[in-house]
């Protein structure tokens, strides 16, 4: 089973958001629903990391989590630049994991995602990636409609690194 950012969003925002182990076993229940398939662990690695950079999935503080009870890891929840799309055989998951449904912080997953977007931001500055750099700009808007962000000031920033 290969999933895509979109997907992975999916599976995650059905409990709210999912530690790296649990949305590992999700995909799994997923796949050997689908006849038995198997995860490819290095397809999704990809995928994670394509999903974190696009902000199509945004790592959170244990802390951002209100209800029922606080993980021990980051979680990983859908993002403000994804389209959650449940994968094909992913609908039982939530029945068949023992993870109630998360209520988070939006606060504080907004915090969290403006230091990673600061952070690409710096990187993509530092690099003259305008490509990234446009990406960025678009993120910002999906950003703060997604959570309560002022990221006027870094626009201002990728705006001057784009002329």
């Amino acid at each position: 089973m290969d999933a895509t950012a979109d997907e992975l969003a999916g599976v995650v925002d059905l409990f709210g958001g999912l530690t790296r182990t649990e949305l590992d076993r999700a995909l799994s229940e997923a796949a050997f629903r689908a006849d038995g398939q198997s995860v490819n662990e290095t397809a999704l690695e990809e995928t994670i990391d394509g999903a974190l950079a696009s902000f199509a999935l945004v790592r959170s503080p244990p802390t951002a989590v209100t209800a029922p009870s606080e993980p021990t890891a980051p979680l990983l929840v859908a993002g403000p630049t994804a389209f959650p799309t449940v994968p094909d055989h992913a609908e039982d998951v939530p029945h068949i994991l023992d993870v109630e449904r998360r209520e988070l912080d939006r606060t504080a997953l907004g915090e969290s995602a403006r230091e990673r977007f600061a952070d690409a931001v710096e990187e993509a500055t530092e690099s003259s990636d305008e490509e990234r750099l446009s990406h960025l700009l678009d993120v910002s808007y999906d950003l703060e409609a997604w959570a309560p962000l002022d990221l006027a000031p870094a626009r201002r920033t990728i705006s001057g690194a784009l002329e």
